[in-house]
């Protein structure tokens, strides 16, 4: 099933966004009629204009989910591999942000590598610096003037998504139905400003864009506006078709988007932990820079990316300006970004220590016991990173449960109320990430997803029960019993304390390898979980016999104390279960029914 995008949460760009737009084009619409007297249509034209750009920036998430349905999984596993090298994490950041067209998912998820210790500061930088190059791939699309074929993708990206069979033929449906957006609203926007070439006061406000600070304000401003790049460098490579732009304006707005694109890492960041506000930071410093550095050089890119371009010498004027500058553009964007990236992936050491700096950690304020680490909102929409996201924390999760259970041993051995109290306290942590996951569960479910996704969702939300079980036992069984031995001054026998301690290491065992099965997705632990079946239930019966040989003419305290011991047993008997049925999420229902009999 195709998601259909609602503009509540559109990817690309925000409601606020669309609101800034308006405005703007209203202001505009107000300042050429006054300076013309309303000697153009400028309703006509705003509304098209403002119709186009729409179509453009959906289609442009409309591609982008196609490709993020079925390549996304794959983009995060691509991108946490990226431990050491810094220019593999440049050409992983190039990469991932290619396929997901977004850097702001790439920078989440680098975020969240940052958070679990696979990826330091320092490499994190690498694949920022990576994503600004992955970012311009929008702009070489765009880039081909192929407007008129608009219709041929839209069609087929239609009939794939309505007749297609599997989801990944639906998905990539999605993705050419995309595509065909994209250059249909390309094609309406190209449209609606042909009146602008012999409109005087619009072709004197673009000849002030060749001024490069006022270029890059108007692009910066812009990009910030509706939270998107690929809108201000599709705008000038439009106008750019229509000969109304020259190739240093074209330039400026796309050196001005690269800074403009900087508010959507900024407001990502607010509220988020310290790696977050830190990736904000090199992002930021990283764009800044790079404009700064080109700023006196933007007649020199201009020639360098003419040089490297298709020229047309057998037109002249606007006509020539139409079929060389869009792609000139396009190529001195890249080309600028990967300057960009060349020159300062050498100081990424740098900037890690600078960003430290100027975003220092702050002292430790204990708000609530425990927070989610890898919960981030922004994945939400890109399920299957989503889904990734909510398996870390669920690893998190089963740690916690695996140290409980750890503990519940020597706490009941040593009978010390304060053991029994800090594993009370364990429980509230598990009980919390417990409910943020499930809430952040929920809010994958209701995005569109796919057979694959569902099936991953429904095991996810299970393993997260079971975990949750896992500290409800040691909880209110084991530590309850504990505390009733201390309470009633009783000691389990040495004897049956010796079968208890065979069987709860064996239980131990278990519940510790499938949380890692869960973690490493692992189905050989899974199945080494399954398999100690026999094993626990011959220790649980070895436990069980040991009680059988003490009864006889008994005096109340051993009765309550052979009571107490069953529970024991029969608490661990659960937790196995638990732990069974933890491992069972990773084995097909088939294999898991006859090992089952």
């Amino acid at each position: 099933m195709v998601r259909v995008m609602t503009l509540e949460r559109a990817g690309s760009f925000s409601v606020r966004g669309l609101f800034g737009l308006a405005l703007g084009c209203f202001a505009l619409t107000a300042w050429a009629q006054d300076a013309a007297g309303a000697s153009i249509d400028m309703f006509t034209l705003m509304m098209r204009m403002f119709g186009g750009l729409a179509l453009f920036l959906f289609g442009i998430d409309q591609m982008s989910d196609g490709l993020k349905a079925v390549a996304g999984k794959g983009m995060s596993t691509l991108l946490g591999s990226v431990t050491r090298n810094r220019f593999l994490g440049g050409l992983t950041g190039a990469l991932v942000t290619a396929v997901l067209n977004s850097s702001s998912v790439t920078t989440v998820l680098v975020v969240g590598f940052i958070t679990a210790g696979i990826m330091s500061v320092q490499q994190s930088i690498g694949v920022i610096m990576g994503a600004n190059i992955g970012s311009t791939m929008t702009a070489q699309i765009v880039a081909f003037n192929v407007t008129q074929y608009a219709m041929l993708p839209i069609a087929l990206g239609f009939g794939m998504i309505f007749f297609g069979k599997t989801e990944k033929i639906k998905h990539s449906g999605s993705m050419l139905f995309g595509l065909g957006l994209l250059f249909g609203g390309m094609g309406v926007m190209s449209d609606a400003m042909y009146p602008l070439r012999s409109y005087q006061p619009f072709l004197d406000l673009m000849a002030g864009m060749e001024r490069p600070l006022l270029g890059i304000i108007v692009g910066m401003v812009f990009t910030g506006l509706v939270q998107s790049s690929a809108a201000t460098t599709g705008i000038a490579i439009v106008m750019a078709a229509e000969g109304l732009l020259s190739l240093p304006a074209g330039i400026a707005l796309a050196l001005g988007a690269n800074i403009g694109t900087c508010m959507t890492a900024i407001l990502a960041a607010l509220g988020k932990p310290v790696a977050a506000k830190r990736a904000a930071a090199a992002h930021v410093l990283f764009n800044v820079l790079g404009v700064l550095i080109w700023l006196p050089f933007i007649g020199l890119l201009a020639q360098f990316s003419t040089g490297i371009s298709p020229s047309h010498p057998e037109l002249t004027g606007a006509a020539r300006m139409a079929e060389e500058v869009p792609r000139q553009i396009a190529n001195a964007h890249t080309i600028f970004n990967v300057a960009n990236t060349m020159l300062f992936i050498w100081f990424t050491g740098f900037f890690a220590r600078l960003v430290e700096r100027l975003v220092p950690q702050p002292p430790v304020v204990v708000k609530e016991i425990i927070t989610p680490n890898y919960l981030e909102s922004a994945l939400v929409p890109t399920p299957s990173l989503a889904l990734e996201a909510a398996r870390f924390e669920t690893q998190r999760l089963g740690q916690l449960a695996v140290a409980m259970v750890d503990e519940a041993g020597p706490a009941l051995q040593s009978r010390d109320p304060a053991r029994f109290d800090a594993l009370a306290k364990e429980d509230d942590k598990i009980d919390i990430l417990h409910e943020k996951i499930m809430e952040y569960i929920g809010d994958i479910y209701k995005e569109a997803l796919t057979e694959d996704e569902t099936d991953r969702l429904l095991k996810l939300m299970r393993g997260v029960d079971a975990i949750e079980n896992v500290g409800d036992i040691v909880e209110t069984e084991l530590v309850e019993v504990g505390r009733k031995l201390v309470d009633q001054d009783l000691q389990i026998s040495e004897v049956t304390r010796h079968a208890l301690e065979a069987l709860y290491d064996r239980v131990k065992q278990a519940v510790s390898l499938a949380i890692e099965a869960i973690g490493d997705q692992d189905q050989s632990k899974a199945h080494d979980v399954l398999n100690m079946k026999d094993d626990i239930k011959r220790l649980s019966q070895e436990a069980l016999d040991f009680q059988a040989e003490r009864v006889g003419p008994s005096s109340p305290e051993m009765i309550t104390g052979f009571r107490l011991e069953s529970e024991v047993i029969d608490a661990l008997g659960r937790l196995y279960s638990l732990a069974k049925r933890i491992a069972g999420l990773l084995i097909p229902e088939v294999v898991l029914a006859r090992q089952e009999r």
